[in-house]
């Protein structure tokens, strides 16, 4: 397992506009930190080399470094800690690496926190680790409704989203806009199946019917859907939505094979489950324009969240994802409540989190439900421009709507119990 540690400069007196939500205050109990070795580690454990390794990967670790910086510019030698670091492995989308990996990080690297672990199925087995380890997880990437459902524990929390809420936005609105006949393409494992049937009862509840469901491989290694795509046509009743529940690499896929089997032109539109800006960015918004979707946040929203992407960008010369912003705001997050804890005991700092409410450059309207420890938050129903409307790189979504917290999320299941 390959191991980074970063150790940079603090942050520039302009963190200040970023920090301004995240609360204060120095450790309570006035006995001065107790950290059980003197420091902390931060762990970032994502796809770096496959399908989904733009929209987190290796700039997960300076999201997380761009908290760590920030963190230490606002406590100063009040700092619980000066000696905080990041360590980093390549789960390569298999769930018994990133089980391996997860201990390891815990076991021997003396990991504290880890953080994003996309793909759903390599989420929930961290998620276990996490429970047997008692040390926190925080899940960015997967959207598996099971990590704050039948899987949920006390040591991990569902941070950026979930199937749920994609469905709530995307699978309601596009039906409520017209979109009676939906026939769904997904993944074979455990996010694609809990897409489709998030999207199956949205899109029932709003007045529509899915026609049909299809599932590819995953991993695909053959990357060829046109089997899935072309049966689109075939069905009784004909869709009038193709609704694609890949992700990634395979969504940009799926879209290039929808274009040139000229779905559209034959009556069935486009409608995705989940879409990153770099895959738009890799695509080019002219192959996507129209499409509806939604995003947990976006870079251009306003000043907070453009000044947050200036300093990613100057550092990796890209534009963040919500993955990105919310790795930041998990890693802050965490290092805030060890600072008002004292002590990065695991249990005492998750005491800390449950109930919070947050507003910070990526969480609106912000809670960390202490029922089932998904983080609800304001999402966005976004749109894709075309290039026409771009007016400057990476400028490729127009937010349509925002949605309060409260109709994104589904309440608690009462499936979990912590």
């Amino acid at each position: 397992m390959r191991t980074i540690r970063i150790r940079k400069p603090l942050a520039l007196a302009a963190a200040a506009l970023v920090l301004a939500g995240c609360g204060g205050g120095g450790p309570r109990g006035g006995g001065g930190s107790k950290l059980t070795d003197g420091k902390i580690v931060l762990g970032v454990l994502n796809d770096q080399s496959g399908g989904y390794a733009d929209l987190g990967g290796k700039n997960a670790v300076v999201a997380v470094q761009l908290a760590i910086d920030d963190f230490k510019a606002k406590y100063g030698a009040k700092a619980v800690t000066k000696d905080i670091t990041v360590v980093t492995a390549d789960h390569q989308n298999k769930p018994d690496v990133a089980k391996t990996d997860a201990q390891q990080m815990y076991d021997r690297q003396g990991v504290d926190a880890i953080f994003d672990v996309p793909t759903s199925s390599a989420a929930l087995a961290v998620a276990d680790v996490a429970k047997q380890d008692k040390r926190l997880y925080f899940n960015i990437s997967a959207a598996s409704d099971d990590l704050n459902g039948k899987s949920c524990n006390k040591f991990t929390f569902h941070y950026a989203y979930d199937t749920n809420m994609l469905a709530n936005g995307t699978g309601a609105a596009d039906t409520e806009g017209g979109a009676r006949n939906w026939y769904l393409v997904y993944p074979n494992y455990a996010f694609g199946q809990d897409m489709t049937r998030g999207f199956t009862q949205a899109v029932s509840k709003a007045g529509g019917h899915v026609v049909a469901t299809a599932g590819s491989p995953f991993p695909n290694p053959t990357e060829d859907y046109s089997s899935l795509l072309l049966k689109a046509a075939s069905l009784n009743p004909k869709p009038d939505t193709l609704g694609v529940m890949q992700a990634g690499a395979d969504l940009q896929n799926v879209v290039k094979q929808y274009n040139q089997f000229k779905l559209k032109d034959r009556g069935i539109k486009l409608a995705v489950g989940l879409m990153f800006i770099t895959d738009i960015h890799s695509l080019g918004p002219d192959a996507l324009a129209g499409t509806t979707f939604t995003d947990a946040w976006y870079w251009n929203f306003d000043q907070t969240n453009r000044s947050f992407a200036n300093r990613f960008y100057a550092k990796t010369q890209t534009r963040p994802t919500f993955a990105h912003a919310a790795n930041y705001s998990a890693a802050l997050n965490y290092l805030e409540a060890v600072q008002a804890a004292g002590t990065d005991d695991a249990a005492t700092v998750v005491g800390n989190l449950e109930g919070k409410k947050i507003n910070d450059v990526f969480l609106r309207n912000g809670t960390v439900r202490a029922a089932d420890h998904l983080v609800t938050h304001d999402a966005y129903l976004a749109q894709v421009k075309p290039s026409s409307q771009v007016a400057e790189p990476w400028d490729y979504e127009k937010i349509i709507k925002t949605i309060p917290a409260d109709q994104a999320f589904n309440p608690p299941s009462g499936d979990c119990h912590l």
